[in-house]
């Protein structure tokens, strides 16, 4: 993702989730193998753990800037990512590293493969009712806003938009975007507000035996631009320098 989104909301993530048809076989020396070759390619990701859920976990201690690596497998899914990356091309070098390793590794075939989510979230710290925000930034002048805001209407309680388009006449290649509230109706009755994330999420999923297939570090990296492209043109205009505007003029 290019570097600069960062700098438009409090904080900003990637993340990347290969779905399996069938579960992982997690055995115990092909995991550590791999990733112990993934600790090679990044050697301050060196902190490993097992949940209770069985999930294994490799990840990084969070630098002075919270950026932080992760690479986790579930039994039907590998995903990995990174908070805050510092670079542009961070998740794409990760990608590459654990999406070459893992058909060998892990024992994976192009027939396992259901889709891949590549997620670009943004979440913008906003102490107040995040559904009267979403309301007055983006509904206001809608049709719908003639709901939201008649003689009706108290509080807005949800006003959190949910889109997708298809990125291809085939429709194996698919965007979303959607936009997530944290305000509960307790705090709206009350009026008592705590300063939550906002969060604004671009996720680019691609279905497998539909389309074009590529290799997975390919793959990979053509959803990355998909998602790039789309944050640049789209998500940071329309969304995200709206929101950031609009909680600018309430602080």
């Amino acid at each position: 993702m290019q570097a600069f989104f960062g700098s438009m909301a409090d904080e900003c993530f990637l993340s990347t989730r290969l779905f399996l048809k069938l579960d992982l076989a997690l055995e115990r020396d092909t995991v550590l193998h791999f990733f112990d070759q993934i600790r090679k390619a990044f050697p301050s990701m060196r902190r490993f753990q097992r949940r209770e859920n069985g999930t294994l976990l490799l990840e990084e201690t969070a630098d002075s800037g919270g950026s932080r690596r992760w690479v986790r497998l579930d039994p039907g899914s590998i995903r990995f990512g990174h908070f805050s990356p510092q670079a542009g091309d961070d998740i794409r070098r990760l990608g590459d590293i654990v999406l070459e390793l893992a058909p060998y590794h892990l024992t994976l075939s192009e027939l396992d493969f259901d889709h891949m989510e590549v997620a670009c979230g943004f979440e913008l710290e906003y102490r107040g009712n995040h559904d009267q925000l979403l309301a007055e930034v983006f509904w206001a002048d809608h049709p719908l806003g003639g709901f939201l805001f008649g003689d009706e209407a108290h509080h807005v309680i949800d006003a959190q938009p949910y889109l997708g388009i298809t990125l291809t006449p085939a429709c194996d290649l698919q965007a979303y975007l959607e936009v997530k509230s944290r305000t509960g109706t307790y705090e709206v009755r009350t009026g008592n507000y705590e300063a939550q994330p906002l969060s604004v999420m671009l996720t680019a999923r691609k279905y497998w035996g539909v389309g074009e297939d590529q290799p997975l570090p390919a793959t990979h990296r053509r959803m990355c631009d998909e998602c790039d492209n789309l944050a640049a043109s789209k998500v940071v205009p329309l969304l995200i320098n709206p929101l950031a505007q609009a909680i600018a003029s309430r602080s």
